[in-house]
């Protein structure tokens, strides 16, 4: 599956329509579904900031191959919503996941192969992770996304934090208790990757 192309040509005129509501758990689900509705099923999660014209390639082609194609907005995402207005916004891993359950408990879908990428991904390897007989196969273009909850602030040798400190690391209680147990290897590092020869 190639995303790149599509993510770039996603504000093109091409566009999935017409789009489907569904009530399902805590939210009301906007979803665009092609392909046979007996053939096998094919969830596809996008990731942030995107939405579901991430898949505007992948999608006619998947049910071109007689898949049922079904691409939803997440939660938080276009015209997709929350059913009461007291629900708790969350975006945690446990919620995306159960969200894609819920979707297919509404649609009738006993089973799916599960695919996306960034908190697509997250959603469809929890989902893969918590209800195993649910997924018939799992895509996750960035890797395994279920994050470790508990381990989350306990910092990593240093050469393994290096990619989470342009975004975070240094804000979070994590960074703290990483400076202070690796100083010197953090600024060594540091010294290597940005002074001048």
């Amino acid at each position: 599956m190639k995303l790149t192309p599509t993510l770039a040509r996603a504000s093109s005129t091409q566009r999935l329509e017409p789009l489907r509501h569904v009530d399902a758990g805590v939210l009301d689900i906007a979803y665009y579904e092609a392909g046979p509705a007996d053939g096998p099923v094919v969830m596809l999660m996008h990731g942030f900031p995107y939405d579901i014209h991430s898949f505007v390639d992948v999608a006619p082609m998947l049910a071109a191959q007689g898949c049922r194609t079904i691409v939803p907005y997440l939660r938080g995402y276009g015209p997709t919503r929350f059913r009461d207005q007291a629900t708790p916004r969350s975006g945690e891993q446990a919620a995306m996941g159960a969200d894609l359950i819920a979707l297919m408990d509404a649609l009738g879908v006993k089973r799916a192969v599960l695919a996306g990428y960034d908190w697509g991904g997250r959603a469809a390897c929890v989902a893969a992770a918590l209800w195993p007989d649910r997924c018939t196969g799992l895509v996750s273009v960035n890797g395994y996304l279920i994050q470790n909850i508990a381990g989350a602030m306990v910092p990593a040798k240093p050469q393994h934090e290096v990619p989470l400190w342009y975004q975070y690391y240094f804000q979070l209680e994590r960074g703290r208790a990483g400076l202070a147990a690796n100083r010197r290897e953090i600024a060594r590092i540091l010294w290597q990757q940005w002074s001048p020869s």
